[in-house]
């Protein structure tokens, strides 16, 4: 089974594939902005690994990609969606063009994704959506990806009917605060970011942040035949961060 690993030569889809190489199933990395990351990931992640540049937030891109993820064994397919467009803005003061393109790139692609996959999922194949705590809790900053997210989720829901009699399985995992450089950007600086990180590390009651091995373990889990009755679930890989 190919697994398409959108986002997957920086950070958060990074730690996934690096999690998922010993599989020894055939990993496309799906990435964007970042070319010597793209490469690197790959001759990191061995031969069964290549990378495929694509705009997630566009349809006709996401059809692309998955056509090539797909057509690369010929076989079924697993899609982790970790591709993510970083817009820290308050509403109020959104780019309504900027806001509308973080939409599509952290929320809608989900669908592009999964309508351009169907002639590749197969009995067994899952989708794995990386959502966050912010898609349910207001974050600062975070609307653009949190209301996306929380767009996701409710999408993952509704495609549940869809996909359960193909015998394809849809759910999301959503990691803790991880320190990566999507933080920087969020916090709005590499300082801002260590203070963001240290308050979030000192709040989780595990003491800690988020490690690749927490959430990449769950994504693997879902992936198998373990999993196989999971459906619909948004499983948080967190420490204990964000309990009600």
């Amino acid at each position: 089974m190919t697994i398409l690993i959108t986002g997957g030569t920086k950070g958060i889809g990074l730690a996934i594939a690096r999690h998922l190489a010993p599989r020894g199933e055939p990993l496309v990395l799906g990435w964007q902005g970042d070319e010597a990351a793209a490469q690197a990931a790959v001759a990191e992640l061995g031969p069964l690994a290549r990378a495929v540049r694509a705009d997630v937030g566009d349809a006709a891109a996401c059809a692309r990609l998955v056509r090539e993820a797909g057509e690369l064994e010929g076989g079924p397919l697993h899609i982790v969606h970790s591709a993510a467009s970083i817009y820290p803005t308050p509403l109020l003061e959104a780019d309504l063009t900027a806001f509308e393109g973080a939409i599509r790139t952290n929320g809608l692609s989900l669908l592009y994704l999964v309508q351009a996959a169907l002639p590749w999922l197969a009995p067994g194949s899952s989708i794995v959506f990386i959502s966050s705590a912010g898609a349910r809790q207001v974050l600062a900053n975070y609307a653009a990806l949190g209301c996306a997210k929380a767009l996701a989720e409710s999408l993952i829901r509704y495609l549940v009917p869809e996909l359960a009699p193909r015998g394809v399985r849809i759910n999301a995992v959503a990691p803790g605060l991880v320190a990566t450089m999507s933080v920087a950007k969020m916090a709005g600086g590499e300082q801002a970011a260590e203070r963001v990180l240290d308050r979030g590390a000192r709040a989780n009651p595990s003491g800690r942040l988020a490690e690749g091995a927490d959430y990449a373990a769950v994504v693997d889990f879902l992936l198998s035949d373990g999993a196989r009755f999971v459906q619909g679930q948004v499983i948080h890989a967190n420490g204990g961060a964000y309990v009600p």
